[in-house]
């Protein structure tokens, strides 16, 4: 019986810790190469969530409606080891973001890179930056 218990109490633990892998996809199981997306927004505000953050940003339409954009970004650890913190990105920080668009037409995208009023632009993305710029390059 307890080896019985010891089995399954194993198995157990061994879904649990798959269940993340599981989780996690590839770019292309959910975003599409050809539908680039480059657009300004208000950013509302960030999730520091895994396997991946989360921007949420506002877009103003041409007719003054505003459209909600989810971006998805690299981990919130690859993000931290690139210098962010959960402070770089407040909500109401105006934002350009490059990026591509959800398979589905969804106002999601894979984020790639955003640049700042300032023209500062950071790499939010899971490979590699702009040009073959490393991960986290701070260009003008």
């Amino acid at each position: 019986m307890r080896k019985q218990f010891a089995a399954i109490l194993a198995a157990a633990a061994l879904l649990v810790g798959a269940a993340p892998v599981w989780a996690h996809h590839a770019f292309a199981a959910e975003f599409d190469a050809d539908k680039p997306i480059k657009f300004k927004g208000t950013v509302t505000k960030m999730e520091w969530i895994n396997p991946h953050a989360w921007i949420h940003i506002d877009v103003k339409n041409d007719d003054g409606s505003t459209t909600s954009w989810m971006i998805e970004a690299a981990a919130p650890n690859s993000l931290l080891r690139r210098g962010w913190t959960k402070n770089s990105l407040p909500a109401g920080t105006e934002i350009l973001v490059e990026g591509f668009q959800a398979k589905d037409g969804a106002n999601r995208g894979n984020g790639s890179i955003i640049t700042f009023a300032d023209g500062k632009k950071l790499f939010v993305g899971s490979g590699k930056g702009e040009a073959g710029a490393a991960p986290g390059t701070t260009e003008k």
